[in-house]
Order: structure tokens, then C-alpha cells, then sequence
């Protein structure tokens, strides 16, 4: 498995580079024989952006964890993966060549931008289809048989069918327990743990998948030796999905392995990191954003009497409270109103936002549907009390009353945007959808920021869910 995805990332890193020289040469007839351009004999520079090409966005497509050969994603996660990237590397790019060689055509570099765009697409769309079509014709079929039951086969059997691109073809399972439910059609159960040997040898088994609870471990220790001497690869999927939840890792202490539980959700690394790109962006987009501030603030004054910046305290990380900006939405003393609108739902969860809040403003309303009022948040974000991108900073009346599992969303700085606003902003609260939050603190990286901020400039464009 680890060897065929090895060959894949070699193979993609050969076609990323020339897919640079095919957009060069495109992107360079484009600029002498489209009518947009001005003529030319030759255009300089174009070692040097070739070699800076050639540089910069292998590293960028490394950071976002496209030749990571222990990663398999599913060609949707990839290409939107792939367009944050392609945008970081043409930023990058683009930086680069202004300070090393500003006589190349910026026309040039346009044409180039959108050539290597589409080339990179191109070849990831032909390699998922031949490797799909492949699939289908019984090529390189991994035959898998499970092992298991309980919550840890259900997890297994439910990523083995998200990741059935890849050319895994279930041949059933064994289990002296419950019958497990199926992800998608019906899985064959062929048996108890003691036919084991005789069903790997009958069906032509690949891969053996062991996911007992943690209760039948002792049935590991009798079942391993019956299976060691089997041709065929043997993985074990420990029974720790219950301590997940509390970002759960398998780390070494000398040789001993542990799961650890209670460590920092952000590595050193990661932190610093997270903290440079929130300063960079954070900084730029709040000296851009400093004019549209002023005539909010300006038109926040003319249209109803009070200041014109709201701040409220909020949990931060680690349970933290600090005092949040925003532009005022609602009439002075709304928070004094606060249990005149506070509700419970049918389940007697509380919800406290609803776009018929007579407590909003004319101009409030506008800034709402717009996310305006969020702009002063970039000061706590230069502050270091929140960050670009992260959960939503609760109200301690809400956490107060968070079970303990939810808690855990407090574990990373918490942001102006994150994964619950992509995936529905005000339509799904936050205090009701810790889950999305929970996702982001499991699954962090640089380049999940990056697309979050991205798909936060679709989200806000389209106006859905904001008031």
C-alpha cells in the first residue's frame, strides 16, 4: 500500500514540475501571439522563473500535504486542496520575481498562473480516472478482510468505503459478536475468529484488518499466531476512537509506545507558524481594511445614538476570558435585553441569534449580512487573544453550560472564521455545533487555515446563514 502511494507521490512531483515547463511555454506563446500582449523577439527572464517555479511550488504543495505518501484523500478534498495551493504558490511566486527580476511581463506571469492551474488539474483529473478505471476492470484490488466488531470495525468499515477510489474491495468480515452494520450495500460475515486461517486462504485475502474492542484483547493475543505465518499483510486498528475526543496520539517513550492524551493540540512548530501567518495577514488586511472602517464607524454614529465598538467578554483558549471588538449592530443595552430573546427549542437547547432580533440596527442588519461588524476582531488578532481562523469565541453563559467532551474546542486559539461558518455560518450555531469545531482542532494544519479563509470569502460573497 505505503509502496504504491510512494511510486504515485513520484510520479506527481515529476508531472507538477512539468507541468511548470508545459505552462512556461504556453504561457510564453500566449504573450507574443494573443492580441493582449506587446511584440517581442524574446522574453527574458525565463530561467530565472522557471527556477523560482520550480522552487517554490513543490514547497508550497509539501506544506499543503500533497506528497505526503501516508495521506490518501478523496479527489474532491484534493482538488480543493489543490486550489489553495495553486493560489499560495502564485502569491508566492508572484513576491518572489518582484524583488528578483521585475523585467519579466506581468503579462507573462498571468498567463503562466492560469496555464499551471489548469496543467495541474489536468493531470490529477486523468490520473483519478485511469486509476478509478483501473479499479474497475479488477486491476491492483486489494482484497481486505476485517477482523472485529464494535465501534472501532464500524469506523474502519466506514473509511474503507470513503476511500473505495483507491482500489480496496471488501471480501467480508469475521466477528464472534454482533453482526456489523453495512456502510454501503451488504458486506459479507463469513464466519467467527476461528476461521480466520481457512477464509484467508479461501478468498485470496491481501490484507487482514484486526479492530477488536478493547474487552476481547485477549482474543488478539490467541488469534495473532494463528495468523503470523499467513501470506498476507496484517494491521492492527487499536480500540482508542472513545479517546479521540481528547486528541488522543501514539507517541514513544524510548521504545514503549503510549497513547498519549492530555498534550498540546498545536506543536511548537505549528504554533509559531499559525502566530507569523495571522501577524502577516492579520496586519495587511487590517491597513487595507482601515478606509471601510472609518465610513462604518461614521455611518454606525448617524444612524443610532451609542459607541460605535461593542465589546463583550468571550472564553479564549484554554478557557481564557477576554474582551472582544465589533462594530456595534444593535441599539444601546442590548444585552440588557438578552433574556427577552433567548429562547429553547424542543430539545431545551438555548439559541440566543435569530435574524428577527428587534434589538438589530438599520445600518446592524447591513453589517451582519455583510460580516463587517467582525472587522475590530483583527485587533485581537494582533493582540494574540484570537486568531484568523479557529472556533468562534463562546460566551461564558454557554460554556458554562458545555458537556465535557465539548470543552475540547478550547484546546487552539480561537478565531474570526473556522470550519462551523464555511459549513453554514448563523444557521448553525455554535454552541450547537461544537462538532465542526471539534473536526478543525483534530484535523489542523496550515493548509486547512488557508482553505477555511478561502471558502470564507465564498461564504460571505454568498450571504447565506449571516444575520
Amino acid at each position: 500500500m505505503i509502496r504504491r502511494n510512494t511510486n504515485y507521490i513520484i510520479a506527481a512531483f515529476i508531472c507538477d514540475i512539468l507541468s511548470i515547463v508545459a505552462a512556461l511555454v504556453l504561457a510564453n506563446w500566449m504573450r507574443f501571439n494573443l492580441p493582449y500582449g506587446r511584440f517581442m523577439r524574446f522574453e527574458p527572464g525565463l530561467k530565472i522563473l522557471f527556477t523560482e517555479a520550480s522552487l517554490l511550488y513543490p514547497l508550497v504543495f509539501l506544506v499543503f500535504s500533497l506528497y505526503d505518501p501516508e495521506r490518501i484523500f478523496r479527489a474532491l478534498d484534493e482538488y480543493q486542496i489543490l486550489g489553495g495551493a495553486c493560489m499560495m504558490g502564485a502569491l508566492a511566486l508572484a513576491g518572489t520575481i518582484y524583488f528578483t527580476a521585475r523585467d519579466i511581463s506581468r503579462l507573462l506571469l498571468v498567463y503562466f498562473f492560469a496555464a499551471h492551474f489548469f496543467f495541474v488539474f489536468f493531470w490529477r483529473i486523468a490520473a483519478h480516472w485511469l486509476v478509478k478505471s483501473e479499479f474497475q476492470h479488477g486491476h491492483e484490488l486489494r482484497r481486505v478482510l476485517l477482523i472485529g466488531g464494535g465501534e472501532s470495525a464500524k469506523q474502519v468499515l466506514t473509511r474503507l468505503h470513503e476511500l473505495s477510489w483507491a482500489g480496496v474491495q471488501m471480501v467480508g468480515y469475521l466477528t464472534d459478536g454482533e453482526k456489523i452494520p453495512s456502510v454501503n450495500g451488504e458486506i459479507p460475515h463469513l464466519g467467527t475468529l476461528n476461521d480466520a486461517g481457512k477464509t484467508i486462504q479461501q478468498m485470496n485475502v491481501d490484507n487482514v484488518l484486526i479492530a477488536l474492542p478493547a474487552e476481547s484483547y485477549v482474543k488478539l493475543q490467541q488469534l495473532i499466531p494463528r495468523l503470523i505465518d499467513q501470506p498476507c499483510n496484517i494491521w492492527v486498528v487499536p480500540d482508542y476512537f472513545s479517546l479521540l475526543l481528547y486528541g488522543a496520539r501514539v507517541q514513544e517513550l524510548g521504545d514503549i509506545p503510549m497513547i498519549s492524551l492530555k498534550v498540546p493540540t498545536l506543536t511548537g512548530y505549528q504554533r509559531v507558524a499559525k502566530r507569523a501567518f495571522d501577524l502577516v495577514v492579520g496586519g495587511l488586511s487590517a491597513i487595507i481594511a482601515l478606509p471601510i472602517m472609518g465610513l462604518i464607524a461614521l455611518g454606525i454614529k448617524l444612524d443610532s445614538p451609542g459607541p460605535v465598538l461593542f465589546r463583550q467578554h468571550r472564553v479564549g483558549e484554554n478557557g481564557r476570558l477576554f474582551l472582544i471588538y465589533k462594530f456595534r449592530t444593535m441599539v444601546e443595552g442590548a444585552e440588557r435585553q438578552f433574556s427577552q430573546v433567548v429562547v429553547e427549542d424542543e430539545n431545551g437547547t438555548l439559541l440566543h441569534k435569530r435574524p428577527n432580533d428587534p434589538r438589530l440596527t438599520r445600518v446592524g442588519r447591513i453589517l451582519r449580512r455583510l460580516s463587517l461588524d467582525e472587522l475590530p476582531q483583527l485587533y485581537n488578532v494582533m493582540r494574540g487573544e484570537m486568531s484568523l481562523v479557529g472556533p468562534r469565541p463562546e460566551l461564558p453563559y454557554f460554556v458554562e453550560r458545555y458537556d465535557s467532551w465539548q470543552l475540547k474546542r478550547l484546546a487552539v486559539p480561537q478565531g474570526i472564521t473556522g470550519w462551523w461558518q464555511v459549513h453554514g455560518r448563523s444557521d448553525k450555531p455554535m454552541h450547537l455545533h461544537t462538532e465542526d469545531d471539534i473536526f478543525y482542532v483534530q484535523h489542523y494544519s496550515m493548509g486547512l487555515d488557508i482553505l477555511i479563509l478561502f471558502k470564507t470569502l465564498w461564504a460571505v460573497l454568498r450571504r447565506k446563514g449571516a444575520f
